[in-house]
């Protein structure tokens, strides 16, 4: 909705009489909102984005167009561009009044560019469609994604509506395991070495009571235990049946460190840096 403001003048005799001022508003016949399907985005997963045009005239609009920029934003010295969603092709669907319609082109992916929209007098559209995180999607704590839609076409004024999403804040957790030596002589030594890795932005902390358990076959006497360099005690971080070689954590035990996040100054592109967390068992195998 617009305001305007008018005031006349009139002259006579080198003299100025002003007239009051007048206010009016505008009415705005169209009117858009944009909102997605999940608050969060991950780079695996993709994300469905509802922009809903309402129709509030007695005049119906053809020919519409949705420009949407997919979060495009600027970074670095000198500025450049870069587009941290990509849209999955073919995933626009079309909705008028609630009724699935036949899918309008979509002249450009980046920006994404559907036309030929029609909004009927006194009703309503929504445009559906799915993007991805890509590489270039900011990670870490403080960051996000706005993208924004721009609705333009004949009748009425360039209207628009933005969607705000952020990176999914949670651990992930993935383990390696290694064996050294790879061969070792009967009721030798050997060491395991487990390596926890956090691509998520959140500390995989005590409360989150991660267990962490392997069966050594053959069984390994003589054990020793060590997180993070700290040795561990049977019973207290730990439990160990020598018979069966299960090996099992208590709740509480393991930790792993938060996943740091840099940006590329050249390309824009984000990598992830992961938090590490180790445990160390040695044994005999007899």
């Amino acid at each position: 909705m617009a305001t305007f403001y008018n005031q006349a003048t009139l002259s006579y005799n080198g003299n100025v009489a002003s007239s009051n001022i007048t206010a009016g508003e505008i009415l705005e016949n169209l009117t858009v909102t944009k909102s997605p399907v999940n608050s969060t985005y991950a780079a695996d997963r993709d994300n469905a984005y509802v922009i809903n045009i309402v129709n509030n005239g007695s005049t119906s609009y053809n020919g519409v167009t949705i420009t949407d920029d997919l979060g495009e934003y600027t970074f670095g010295e000198p500025a450049a561009s870069v587009v941290p969603l990509t849209y999955i092709a073919d995933s626009v669907r079309y909705f008028v009044n609630g009724v699935p319609q036949e899918a309008p082109a979509v002249t450009s992916e980046e920006p994404l560019t559907v036309t030929g929209i029609s909004v009927p007098a006194g009703g309503n559209v929504s445009i559906v469609y799915s993007a991805r995180a890509n590489r270039f999607a900011p990670l870490g704590e403080a960051a996000s994604i706005t993208n924004t839609a721009v609705v333009s076409g004949t009748g009425f004024s360039d209207i628009s509506a933005s969607a705000n999403v952020t990176p999914e804040s949670s651990a992930s957790l993935a383990i390696n395991k290694s064996l050294s030596p790879a061969a070792v002589e009967e009721n030798g030594r050997v060491t395991y070495t487990f390596t926890i890795q956090n691509n998520g932005s959140t500390e995989a902390a005590a409360d989150d009571d991660i267990i962490f358990s392997d069966t050594f076959n053959p069984a390994l006497s003589n054990l020793t235990a060590e997180f993070n360099g700290t040795a561990w005690t049977a019973g207290t971080n730990y439990r160990y049946n020598e018979s069966t070689g299960e090996f099992t954590s208590l709740a509480g035990q393991i930790t792993v460190p938060p996943a740091s996040y840099v940006q590329d100054p050249s390309t824009g592109a984000w990598s992830v840096q992961p938090g590490v967390s180790t445990i160390v068992i040695s044994g005999n195998i007899g």
